[in-house]
């Protein structure tokens, strides 16, 4: 069966074998994000329905399932808010009757969790990985830019909420743009909140490679370091690059010999080698940050997006 839904499994640094499942067409998302690296909102939306026919997914599911492959977690997320997509729950409930022995995580912008019923369908999750990138609301309109009637103090809210209905772990996600959220009084704010929710894990992250917007910089290590610090005695953590992702168990190098060689007949985007190599864009990524930190390849910003190319190569 040819898969239309299900991705990788993907090489996932902090889930190890991930098998990502993808509930919302490129690229529906509740957040345009400047620091996206699967790109910009094509649907800016709060609309929750059947964006992908759960029906579908579960057949997809069930017969990927049936060799029982060894997956650390089988995960929702994809080229959007997973959350969006209103069969979720129905989606849940079937692997957990079916296939009790699969751990499920949720990737989610946290941006739908103001909504009761939203959080009591994805309760039944083992892991949760919220984001929550500002606590003031001019930061989050920067960074996160989100659809016009979400009030980040409800998303913070529905957090808080979350963690008292479900049994779910959570490792919080924050991702620092230089000059946007890492001032004093958002960091403050930030630690805050963050004791508030009160997750197991509070993982911080920045730039991996281009996002939406260009001349973004990453933080660097140091001021990640530093940060870390600030906010002990909470759980907090560095991810992003500063971890190698060719020790993950279900890396395949083969991949990345594949697209060295597509790029080495002619420069390509990362949508060029999504079509080309038959590869989700969430899996490409991976593949694509490692091969950067390793100097394999190198990238070049133009008009119709980022290409790639080998690191020898001189552009004309």
């Amino acid at each position: 069966m040819a898969y239309k839904h299900l991705f990788g499994p993907v090489p996932s640094r902090r889930l190890g074998i991930s098998l990502g499942v993808d509930l919302v067409p490129f690229k529906v998302c509740s957040f345009n994000c400047i620091y996206c690296e699967v790109g910009a909102t094509t649907d800016l939306t709060l609309e929750r329905k059947d964006y992908v026919p759960i029906d579908d997914v579960i057949r997809e599911l069930d017969d990927y399932l049936a060799n029982d492959p060894e997956l650390d977690y089988i995960t929702f997320s994809g080229a959007g808010e997973p959350t969006l997509n209103s069969g979720i729950g129905k989606l849940i409930r079937h692997i957990k009757v079916m296939y009790p022995q699969y751990k499920l995580a949720l990737i989610t912008n946290s941006s739908l969790f103001y909504n009761e019923d939203l959080r009591n369908e994805v309760a039944a999750v083992d892991l949760i990985m919220p984001s929550l990138d500002a606590v003031s609301d001019e930061v989050f309109r920067k960074l996160n830019r989100p659809n016009a009637q979400l009030k980040l103090f409800e998303i913070i809210d529905g957090l808080i909420e979350f963690r008292k209905e479900s049994r779910a772990e959570m490792w919080l996600e924050i991702f620092f743009s230089p000059g946007l959220n890492d001032s004093s009084k958002e960091l403050e704010r930030l630690k805050k909140a963050c004791t508030e929710i009160s997750p197991e894990r509070i993982q911080f992250n920045t730039l991996d490679r281009p996002g939406v917007e260009a001349g973004l910089k990453s933080m660097t290590r140091e001021d990640m370091e530093k940060i870390v610090e600030f906010f002990q005695p909470l759980p907090a953590e560095i991810i992003a690059k500063f971890q190698s992702r060719t020790l993950v168990k279900s890396f395949d190098s083969n991949i990345e010999e594949r697209i060295l060689e597509t790029i080495s007949r002619r420069p390509c985007t990362d949508e060029d080698l999504c079509s080309m190599l038959g590869l989700h864009i969430n899996e490409l990524n991976k593949y694509i940050s490692t091969m950067l930190e390793k100097g394999e390849i190198k990238e070049r910003r133009e008009e119709r997006g980022t290409f790639f190319e080998p690191a020898e190569k001189v552009s004309e």
